[in-house]
């Protein structure tokens, strides 16, 4: 098919405009699936290859052949910002054709939405929380907006596959087809999708139609790609050693598109790419400590140092895990302009700042001649267009490799080679730290992410086989609160059906909703239906019931009439607070009203957010145990990195970790290295504990998850493999494992759900039990 020929006049006039020579293989693939068939299509290429042209321009050259009579495009994007981004490039597109572009969320004026109702049509942009209002608010108008509807877009699909949020969009999905009485097919985006084959059947469930994965030819990927550790303090691990085989900094040719043949080539013996020499002399190898330290303040993070001068003079991102580490490195960075007197080049950009805060750097990055970094968290890993950035930097490992690769792709835009710097970092152990303590395990697990990847071509699949009753409660109330009165069966055909609750029971669904009849959520009226109740009311009627992802309670923080961010856990009036990567003295605390009012000052205090839990699968912890037992060296390691695995190897093969995951640490005290991913090495904490331990004589599990336990026991090591063998050889009902009265609470409406539901979905559908058996039979065999 000549894709560019079948394109309506005004996309090929685009294209004209824009000063294409040809269309990339990613558009002609898409091209191909979406005008050749009418089923779903899941488009999977790296990060700025084209994704959203390449589905665009065939949906809105058919809407161009024949018009719809409502909204013709429903794009759903996780982030508004990203919503925003995508605004622009759209209507740039769509103008000339007549096509309009409507966005719909928090941010977002009332005049587009007033014009939209009055006359649907075009392209609706929109977040999965926006949707769930829509369908709540606009019930009736639900119908008449979408009946026409051909298109759902869902963009940056993978942030969707592995929790609530996601499950919530589909819902929404199908939910809102039902109502509108359309068949939209769905075109799925996203540049890291582990298991393309799984993520089409995620996103085409209850659609009705089958998926086409398009494969394709894609251009050659450059990496400039380098890892560096460093002590908080001196000596750094390479000093007074000698160290074998030290490598620079190095590019690596890495595939892109399906049948990439290269990343073999670039995870073996070192540098062979063109890119490699220009990567070197980028990061010298060796010098940068010397810079660094020549201007930095005395005694300071020698990490933090390396980054501040490597982004000097350049536009770069820096990547933290957390929130409260954000603010951390952005205080210290601006603590380092102001010790050697430069002007702030720092922004800041996460989750509990304000919009006003988050948008100016956005707006700062998309300057083309702007020199600032930005130091941010997941809310800049996805596709928004914050133009040409030179570097990416990522302080400690990410939790995946997915997050890894949109990091990555962060950069090397506009025909530049995607570049990252790994900063490890952490506190040099103490003398008579225990064994455990001696292995760097975020350097260990950046090599681990990178090297599957390179390897495997492994990205994190989705989540399935979840048991999901807090979104079952939350849909529930959502369908209540839309549809007003209906009977059990009624209700239940409606929820029940939904893809999502494939795995629910019926009798489950009675038990939920008898629930929610004790506690007042839902009531029964006269004729046998129901309704939602008034305690549900309050819950439903709330703007933060859209949302199925957990918060916590967050106070607004405002230095005087501006609004910097928000909160949690305020400190009283005279304590100082860390946000906005600056540092502010409270001057008075409503918490009727949920407000800090506050006075910028100097100085440097750790932030609080709220805690974030990280999900590491199995295969990442089996590559880490892969890292300390080969003898090769990786040629993206920079010289103390170089030096620290060193000493890790040593540690891991003198301590007989390589051949035994129990180890002895002297006396009674015992560590285990199960490499277990989140959620098995859950279940093999809970097994020791509540099947084990009186046998094993084990007591004071302690466990720093993933990475390994310690306790005290009284056996010995060969007892020990025969007994829990023995255990897990027999039957193990899930729910042995949840402890004699825990509710282990871990979505967002948990504590709504009957205790007998929590605990059924946290066993059967949180613990790998399976995972975690398989591990520990093992054992048995190979010790």
């Amino acid at each position: 098919m000549n894709v560019f020929a079948r394109y309506a006049p005004f996309i090929q006039d685009y294209i004209y405009r824009s000063g294409w020579q040809t269309l990339r293989g990613v558009q002609n693939a898409a091209g191909e699936a979406i005008f050749g068939s009418d089923q779903n299509v899941l488009l999977t290429a790296p990060t700025a290859s084209g994704k959203t042209e390449a589905a665009f321009f065939p949906i809105l050259s058919l809407l161009d052949e024949e018009p719809s009579r409502s909204v013709g495009v429903l794009y759903i994007a996780p982030l508004k910002a990203l919503i925003n981004d995508q605004f622009g490039r759209l209507n740039e597109l769509c103008e000339e054709a007549g096509i309009a572009v409507t966005r719909w969320h928090g941010d977002a004026a009332q005049s587009g939405k007033r014009r939209l109702l009055k006359k649907p049509s075009g392209i609706l942009q929109i977040t999965p929380e926006s949707l769930e209002s829509l369908m709540i608010n606009k019930h009736m108008e639900i119908p008449s907006l979408f009946g026409d509807l051909r298109f759902i877009v869902i963009d940056e699909i993978h942030s969707l596959l592995r929790a609530d949020r996601g499950l919530q969009t589909f819902c929404l999905i199908e939910r809102l087809c039902r109502l509108a009485g359309c068949n939209p097919r769905r075109i799925g985006l996203s540049a890291t999708i582990g298991n393309p084959e799984e993520a089409g059947k995620f996103l085409s469930a209850g659609s009705g139609r089958g998926c086409i994965i398009p494969e394709f030819e894609g251009a050659k990927e450059v990496w400039h790609l380098s890892m560096e550790h460093f002590f908080n303090t001196a000596p750094q691990a390479d000093e007074g050693k000698t160290i074998p085989e030290k490598l620079p900094a190095a590019g690596i040719t890495a595939g892109a598109g399906p049948k990439a043949s290269t990343m073999e080539e670039a995870a073996g013996a070192g540098p062979k790419a063109p890119a490699m020499e220009e990567a070197a002399d980028a990061a010298p190898n060796g010098a940068v400590m010397e810079e660094a330290t020549d201007t930095a303040p005395k005694a300071a993070d020698p990490g933090i140092g390396y980054i501040f001068e490597h982004t000097r003079g350049k536009k770069c991102l820096i990547f933290t895990n957390s929130r409260e580490e954000c603010e951390a490195v952005c205080q210290h960075l601006r603590q380092y302009c102001e010790a050697v007197h430069e002007p702030d080049r720092f922004l800041i950009h996460h989750g509990n700042l304000s919009a006003s805060y988050r948008e100016s750097a956005e707006e700062e990055m998309k300057e083309e001649d702007s020199l600032m970094s930005v130091c941010a968290t997941a809310t800049l890993e996805l596709g928004i267009d914050i133009g040409k950035l030179e570097r990416a930097f990522q302080i400690d490992a990410p939790f995946t490799v997915s997050g890894f690769l949109q990091r990555m792709g962060r950069t090397g835009r506009r025909g530049n080679p995607s570049e990252m710097w790994f900063v490890m970092r952490e506190d040099h152990p103490e003398p008579r730290a225990m064994l455990p303590e001696m292995i760097p395990w975020y350097l260990i697990q950046g090599i681990a992410l990178v090297q599957l990847y390179l390897e495997e071509r492994f990205v994190e699949p989705p989540r399935t086989g979840r048991l999901p009753f807090s979104l079952l409660y939350h849909q529930t109330m959502s369908t209540l609160a839309s549809c007003g009165e209906m009977t059990p069966g009624e209700l239940a055909s409606r929820v029940l059906t939904l893809s999502a609750f494939h795995r629910i029971t019926a009798d489950d669904y009675r038990v939920l909703l008898r629930h929610l009849l004790e506690i007042d959520h839902i009531n029964r009226t006269e004729n046998g239906g129901l309704i939602v109740g008034i305690t549900g009311e309050r819950i439903v009627n709330n703007y933060k019931f859209y949302a199925v992802f957990q918060e916590n309670i967050e106070y607004t923080v405002r230095s005087g009439s501006e609004q910097i961010g928000t909160i949690v856990k305020p400190p009283p009036a005279g304590d100082k607070i860390a946000i906005a990567g600056r540092v502010w003295v409270v001057e008075e605390v409503d918490h009727k009203r949920r407000e800090v009012y506050c006075t910028l000052v100097k100085g440097n205090i750790p932030a609080y957010f709220g805690d974030v839990a990280g999900d590491i699968h199995t295969r990442i912890l089996e590559r880490m145990y892969g890292v300390l037992c080969e003898e090769k060296s990786y040629p993206y390691l920079m010289r103390h990195a170089v030096g620290r695995l060193f000493d890790a190897r040593e540690t891991f093969r003198k301590s007989g970790m390589k051949e035994h995951p129990l180890v002895h640490l002297g006396g009674n005290m015992w560590a285990l290295f199960p490499w277990l991913g989140s959620y098995a090495f859950l279940a093999l904490e809970r097994f020791l504990k509540i099947r084990c331990a009186g046998r094993l004589g084990l007591k004071g599990l302690n466990a720093s998850r993933p990475y390994y336990m310690q306790f005290t026991m009284k056996t010995d090591e060969t007892e020990f493999y025969r007994i829990v063998s023995e255990e897990a050889g027999k039957d193990i009902d899930p729910l042995e494992l949840v402890y004699p009265k825990e509710v282990p609470v871990f979505e967002k409406y948990d504590e709504y759900v009957p205790e007998e539901l929590v605990r059924k979905g946290f066993a059967y559908g949180v613990l790998d039990i399976e995972g975690m058996r398989d591990r520990v039979l093992s054992w048995s065999r190979e010790v």
